[in-house]
C-alpha cells in the first residue's frame, strides 16, 4: 500500500504544477497570446489520466510491495519533479502544461535547452512515467498506455519545433 501514499504525493504536485499552468494560461491569454495543438493536449491529458488510473489498479489488483524496483520508481519521480520545478522556473510565466504562445514570446536561450530541446517530456513526463510504472509495478499498463503516449508527445514535440521555429524565434531570443 505504499504505493498509495506515493501516489497521492505525486498527484499532490502535479495538482499544484497544474494550478500554475492555469493562472499563467490565463495571464497568456489575457495578453493576446494563443493555444496551439489543443487535440493533441486533450489526447495527452487523457493518456496521463488513464496511465495513472491504471497504473493504481494494477498495483491494487497484483498486490505490490514497495520493494527495489518500487523504490527506482520513486527515484524516478523524485528527479522528475525536481526538473518540472527547474523547467517551471527557467520559463516563468510562459510554462503551461497546453502548447501556448504568449504575446511577443520569445526563445528562452538556457543550456538545459540547447542540451536537451524539450526537456520537459524528457527529464519530466519520461521519467514521471517510467516512475509510476515501476512504483506500481505496472507491466500491462506500460505495455499497453505508453505506445500511445510516445505517439502523442511526439506529435507535440513537432508541433512545438514548428512554432519555435516559425513564431518564437521571430521574436528574438532571451539569454538565461
Amino acid at each position: 500500500m505504499d504505493y498509495i501514499w506515493s501516489n497521492g504525493h505525486s498527484v499532490y504536485y502535479s495538482f499544484d504544477f497544474l494550478k500554475l499552468s492555469i493562472e499563467n494560461e490565463k495571464e497568456i491569454l489575457a495578453k493576446g497570446g494563443k493555444e496551439y495543438g489543443a487535440q493533441v493536449s486533450k489526447i495527452i491529458t487523457i493518456l496521463h489520466i488513464l496511465f495513472y488510473f491504471f497504473c493504481l489498479i494494477e498495483a491494487l489488483l497484483t498486490k505490490g510491495s514497495l520493494d527495489f524496483i518500487g523504490i527506482l520508481g520513486l527515484v524516478f519521480m523524485v528527479f522528475s519533479i525536481g526538473m518540472l520545478y527547474m523547467v517551471t522556473q527557467i520559463l516563468g510565466k510562459i510554462w503551461t502544461v497546453k502548447l501556448m504562445v504568449a504575446n511577443n514570446h520569445q526563445y528562452i536561450d538556457h543550456w538545459i535547452f540547447r542540451i536537451i530541446k524539450h526537456p520537459n517530456y524528457f527529464l519530466n513526463i519520461a521519467p514521471e512515467l517510467i516512475g509510476i510504472a515501476l512504483l506500481c509495478h505496472a507491466r500491462y499498463t506500460s505495455s499497453l498506455i505508453l505506445p500511445f503516449y510516445v505517439i502523442a508527445i511526439y506529435l507535440r514535440i513537432r508541433q512545438e519545433n514548428y512554432l519555435i521555429k516559425n513564431v518564437i524565434l521571430l521574436n528574438g531570443i532571451y539569454k538565461k
